[in-house]
């Protein structure tokens, strides 16, 4: 019995947590954005790309640090090097000496330091460029997120709309196939009115399935672009977005606030701090070298090996004088110097392309917002229409057949509404990633 009670309260305690887990993720479209900004995998990617920089940075100043390393050998001269002394040295016969011991043991520490060497100095300068470079990997994988996040949140609130609309529509279709089967029954109309109208009805049936599984898929592009797990609900609730049009501030065109256009600029940077790199080949290197060491002297048998040690030792300075490597560093500095002129030219087309979009988003935009006016008073009209033509079918003055248009033609002035307005939010969309503003526009949400 204690059992059975102790499972009650367990289940009992369970439950809300069991229910609270299935609460669906309730979301606007600027916490969409905030959770893809913090979990899709890209963001990652950016973030390794930055710490690789940041790396290679210490990499470029540590070849400019002291150098130091150390080694060690321990050998048994298996058979022993001979030569031999001419005639009169030691003798009136040439003689013959064993060079080495069999056994030899060397101990040795070597040290560098780099005093002048314009390549690594060059390489040193490429830091800040190559973080910037990281840095603005960044910003663009920031705004890739927030233009996906967005045009897929649209998409979604398009079939979220329409799906409504569908549903509306089968409402009021099914209350008038209701009242022509009264109508049918009673020989007031032809068996044939109720059966288009019953058409007209199957045909919205099988237009708003359509329309869910369309749902369905845009919400799980939007689930990708977030990173958010696909067998979790998400339910969008930002309801502000067909009674509030998107304020769009004109702005002069500067291609040096597109972030494609900075990375350009710091690639081409980059390269031409690699040009400097390799013209530096040609001058002299000096760096100063040290080294001390220890031998094991007179080890003929192995148990003295490791004792008798000798040092020696040096210091001193190494000068490197590159005088001739048969043209191929020239070869190197031309190649570079086309690599140059290319992504030159590169950025004068990439910004004339900029440029282009930039006009055909102003202009999409125009045209956008003149088509939403449009459409709004044509659902009005379209409205009233409806409503006249309804009261005058009861009165008996209106056919069915001018019915059904009447609610047909709200039905598609409502659609075009609907799809009008969102491609007004899509243009300012357009337009605030041809003006490298996406950023801002994340913010102002």
């Amino acid at each position: 019995m204690k059992r059975k009670i102790a499972l009650g309260l367990f289940a009992v305690l369970l439950w809300p947590l069991s229910g609270w887990a299935q609460t669906p993720a309730s979301f606007r479209l600027k916490d969409c954005i905030d959770y893809g900004l913090q979990n899709f995998g890209t963001v990652r990617l950016a973030q390794y790309q930055v710490e690789t920089a940041n790396e290679q940075a210490r990499q470029a100043i540590g070849q400019y640090l002291p150098q130091i390393s150390a080694t060690g050998t321990s050998l048994n001269n298996v058979k022993l090097q001979q030569s031999i002394v001419p005639a009169g040295v030691f003798g009136p016969e040439p003689r013959v000496f064993v060079i080495g011991q069999k056994y030899q043991t060397n101990l040795t520490a070597q040290a560098s330091q780099t005093l002048y060497d314009r390549s690594l100095l060059i390489g040193i300068k490429a830091n800040k460029p190559n973080q910037q470079l990281a840095s603005l990997n960044t910003r663009q994988t920031r705004e890739d997120i927030i233009y996906n996040i967005a045009s897929n949140y649209y998409q979604v609130f398009v079939a979220q709309q329409q799906i409504a609309l569908l549903r509306d529509n089968l409402e009021r279709t099914q209350q008038v196939l209701n009242i022509l089967k009264l109508q049918r029954d009673n020989g007031v109309i032809q068996p044939v009115d109720y059966t288009r109208t019953e058409v007209n009805l199957n045909s919205t049936r099988s237009q708003l399935s359509l329309a869910e599984n369309d749902l369905n898929l845009a919400l799980n592009r939007l689930k990708y672009q977030m990173g958010f797990p696909a067998d979790q609900n998400l339910v969008l609730t930002d309801t502000t977005l067909l009674t509030q049009l998107p304020v769009v501030e004109q702005s002069a065109f500067d291609a040096q606030n597109l972030v494609s256009f900075q990375q350009a600029e710091t690639n081409l940077a980059l390269q031409r701090l690699q040009l400097q790199r390799i013209r530096a080949g040609y001058l002299p290197t000096l760096s100063f070298t040290a080294n001390y060491g220890t031998v094991s002297l007179g080890a003929q048998t192995l148990d003295r090996t490791f004792s008798n040690f000798a040092g020696f030792g040096s210091i001193g300075l190494r000068l490197n004088v590159p005088i001739f490597d048969g043209l191929q560093r020239d070869a190197q500095i031309k190649q570079q110097k086309l690599t140059l002129l290319s992504q030159e030219e590169q950025q004068r087309l990439n910004t004339a392309a900029y440029r282009l979009q930039f006009n055909n988003a102003q202009s999409q935009i125009q045209r956008a917002q003149a088509n939403v006016q449009n459409d709004d008073r044509n659902v009005k009209l379209a409205q009233e229409v409806y409503n006249v033509t309804t009261l005058q079918y009861r009165q008996g003055t209106k056919s069915l057949t001018d019915l059904i248009n009447a609610d047909n033609s709200y039905q598609q002035a409502r659609t075009n509404y609907i799809n009008s307005l969102i491609n007004l939010y899509q243009a300012r969309l357009d337009l605030e990633q041809s003006q490298g503003t996406l950023l801002s526009f994340y913010n102002q949400l």
